[in-house]
């Protein structure tokens, strides 16, 4: 707020709303912890896929300057998601996933993305991690 970015600071907020959200529709009766922090990265990054796509849509429409916002969004969000793990990395722990749970076909596949997601969550885009894990069983 100091600084006076309008930028990240309705990104902030918007953090901060979509979290509270999650957090209000977790409270109940039985879990009074609420959100752990494997949802709030989960909620992270749905909130920088939204946004990508936002942007796709946007320079698709020839609306550079919205596009550019929905970037400069992503940007903020992503400064509080740990660090993406290299290709290389990637590929490591897709290799020991596979080595921990067995895997020796395509129908194994959910095995492996269970066990990537509870280590890495918010490390690794799913979306390319799934075709990774299909080359390497196929």
């Amino acid at each position: 707020m100091k600084a006076k970015d309008p930028t990240r600071l309705s990104t902030l907020r918007l953090i901060h709303a979509a979290i509270k959200d999650r957090d209000i529709a977790a409270r109940s009766e039985d879990n009074a912890e609420g959100v752990n922090d494997t949802e709030i990265l989960s909620i992270l990054g749905k909130m920088i896929k939204q946004r990508q796509d936002s942007a796709t849509a946007y320079e698709e429409a020839g609306r550079i300057e919205l596009a550019e916002r929905e970037q400069a969004e992503s940007d903020v969000i992503r400064e509080f998601l740990p660090k993406q793990l290299s290709d290389a990395d990637v590929q490591a722990a897709i290799s020991a996933a596979i080595t921990e749970t067995g895997a020796s076909s395509i129908r194994d596949m959910g095995k492996i993305m269970g066990v990537l997601k509870a280590r890495y969550a918010g490390q690794m885009d799913f979306g390319k991690v799934g075709a990774q894990v299909k080359a390497s069983l196929g």
